[in-house]
């Protein structure tokens, strides 16, 4: 009759040791909330919401937008921002936005900010033009500041996007010539443009791109990327010309990547060039299809150096 005592006892002991020594902490702790929150009307049904990163103990997993106090956007943490769409004329509206962790813990609600959409117009066709005179400021190694001319539009330029690399970073109204963006990361080169925007959501062609290579890190070693990148379609055809890094010794090859994705080798069969270098592929003709090329390095150690700034190209 001991021994099953004996063993029960031992099993509560053990149960005991393992429940005070048991699994990670339970993580309690909500983020902050998010700061910088803004909000501006792009068109009759739109409104670009943009904010600051939050804060954790851990890491932010997620951010949820709240319109009128009913949640209508749930994104990623690497998101911050959104553009709420499918709204009313005319009409006004104030968004909130929160901060997630794995946890599942909730920030409080940012403050509160309004917009009212633009007024409704009849049907509009013409776009924008270019915005022109794109220039690009650095602000330390993670932040920059961009500058442009405005660009006109038949009706009213509604709100101008700021593009890296093809992809929109930012937002801002109509009436900005002037963009300050964060977050950057040092040694890093960046490709920007702008694109005019009105009330009908007709979007202007792209800027000329401005390149932004941010400071190193503290004892991290140069930027090794290709510079002054240009590309041109023309007939099924792209034509790339750029400089090649100064490595100490000659570049003799580049990787080509179309669309984020690689593409080609480019060996050159001769003394590599000592300056400006050009490369020529075809492509498919479909008119308006868009290109986006970047480039490496293979450096004299053997490695791949840093991308180069993006372009983008239209098929004409």
């Amino acid at each position: 009759m001991q021994r099953p005592l004996a063993a029960s006892l031992l099993t509560v002991a053990l149960l005991a040791v393992a429940a005070c020594s048991g699994g990670p902490e339970k993580d309690t702790h909500a983020p902050g909330a998010p700061t910088g929150v803004t909000a501006s009307a792009g068109s009759a049904s739109t409104v670009h919401v943009m904010w600051s990163a939050a804060a954790d103990d851990r890491a932010v997993t997620g951010y949820e937008v709240y319109r009128q106090g009913r949640k209508v956007k749930d994104l990623p943490a690497t998101t911050l921002m959104t553009d709420i769409v499918n709204l009313t004329p005319s009409t006004p509206y104030a968004f909130t936005v929160r901060a997630r962790d794995a946890a599942g813990n909730r920030s409080p609600h940012s403050a509160a900010v309004p917009a009212t959409t633009l007024a409704a117009t009849a049907r509009d066709r013409t776009a924008p033009t270019t915005p022109r005179a794109l220039r690009v400021t650095p602000d330390g190694s993670h932040a920059a500041t961009l500058t442009w001319t405005a660009a006109r539009d038949d009706t009213k330029v509604t709100a101008y996007d700021v593009y890296q690399a093809d992809a929109r970073v930012h937002t801002v109204p109509g009436t900005a010539t002037t963009a300050r963006l964060t977050g950057l990361r040092p040694g890093t080169v960046y490709s920007f443009t702008v694109r005019a925007r009105d009330a009908a959501e007709n979007s202007s062609p792209d800027s000329a791109p401005a390149d932004l290579t941010t400071a190193p890190a503290p004892g991290a070693a140069p930027n090794t990327a290709p510079t002054d990148l240009t590309a041109k379609a023309v007939k099924g055809e792209i034509t790339l010309t750029w400089t090649p890094p100064r490595t100490g010794a000659p570049v003799t090859e580049h990787q080509l990547y179309l669309n984020e994705a690689f593409a080609t080798t480019i060996i050159w069969g001769t003394d590599p060039p000592p300056a400006e270098a050009t490369y020529t592929f075809t492509v498919p003709t479909t008119r308006g299809t868009r290109y986006s090329v970047k480039l490496r390095a293979r450096l004299p150690d053997g490695t791949w150096g840093d991308f180069s700034a993006q372009r983008t190209v239209v098929v004409p």
